[in-house]
């Protein structure tokens, strides 16, 4: 591949991704919120203690970790913290082994998406942010 178009798929790419992967977590986020009580009940159902509690950290950690990515704003601390908040959230609403049949299924693939989002956070974190970032814009600054 000409170095040139490698140069600009890595730099476009890499805000692309970011802003795939940041929209999932963004539009959870706002929809907690705006379905509160309906959170806090499928919440409840799943036999979580303290739903207010975790479901505002759910929705910070979300709308935090999300901006951080899109933004590339301290994107790996943003990442970093959504593989905090993605980990149990997988192993608790998306327990397919608890599961028969078609329900089964379904919470297997949301499973598998959980665990493919999770390796997307795990490269930014390794990777960082990419060029289109206020990480590093800050970076330029820096060594201007």
């Amino acid at each position: 591949m000409d170095p040139n178009t490698s140069a600009t798929l890595r730099r476009f790419g890499q805000l692309f991704a970011r802003g795939l992967l940041s929209a999932i977590f963004l539009m959870s986020g706002f929809g907690k919120i705006s379905n509160w009580q309906g959170t806090t009940e499928f919440m409840a159902s799943k036999g979580m203690p303290a739903v207010s509690f975790f479901l505002a950290g759910a929705i910070l950690l979300e709308l935090g970790g999300g901006l951080s990515l899109l933004l590339g704003f301290r994107a790996r601390a943003g990442a970093a913290a959504l593989i905090l908040f993605l980990i149990p959230a997988t192993l608790i609403f998306h327990n397919f082994w608890a599961f028969e049949g078609m329900d089964q299924r379904m919470q297997m693939i949301n499973f598998l998406k959980n665990l493919a989002i999770l390796g997307g956070l795990i490269q930014t974190m390794v990777y960082g942010a990419g060029a289109l970032s206020l990480d590093a814009r800050a970076r330029n600054r820096r060594s201007a």
